[in-house]
């Protein structure tokens, strides 16, 4: 016979061993981690930019691509990162998190050709810089 756990000392078991583990997670910082770059072509007249929540710095400037420095780190050893970017029909979709028991942080500087409209989520803003 398998003797399974009963349900009111199989909670405060697993909290205590997630507890246990928090001490190992570092807390990540986005200003520490070294930039990452990648440059899209683009001939477009509009840009929707989808930055998932996380700090994306729109800049102008004299080019006629667009280009994008990411600054990503994680804390933690438990846990995936989930990175990814990707330019399509006039949108940028920034992907930079992490799941499971993960601590990260990431921040993005967008360079976009000054004639271009561009949009956060949809909603008009104004380029910075």
């Amino acid at each position: 016979m398998t003797r399974r756990p009963h349900p009111k000392t199989a909670l405060p078991a697993l909290a205590l061993a997630v507890a246990a583990l928090l001490p190992l997670t570092g807390c990540a910082d986005a200003s520490e981690a070294k930039p990452e770059e990648k440059t899209f072509a683009f001939t477009g007249t509009a840009l929707d930019v989808k930055a998932h929540g996380n700090p994306a710095d729109l800049i102008p400037a004299d080019r006629t691509d667009v280009k994008v420095t990411r600054w990503f780190d994680t804390g933690a050893q438990v846990g995936t990162k989930k990175l990814g970017w990707t330019l399509e029909d006039g949108t940028l979709d920034l992907h930079a998190g992490c799941s499971g028991l993960a601590d990260c942080e990431a921040r993005f500087r967008i360079e976009v050709p000054r004639n271009v409209a561009v949009t956060r989520d949809g909603r008009p803003t104004d380029l910075k810089g």
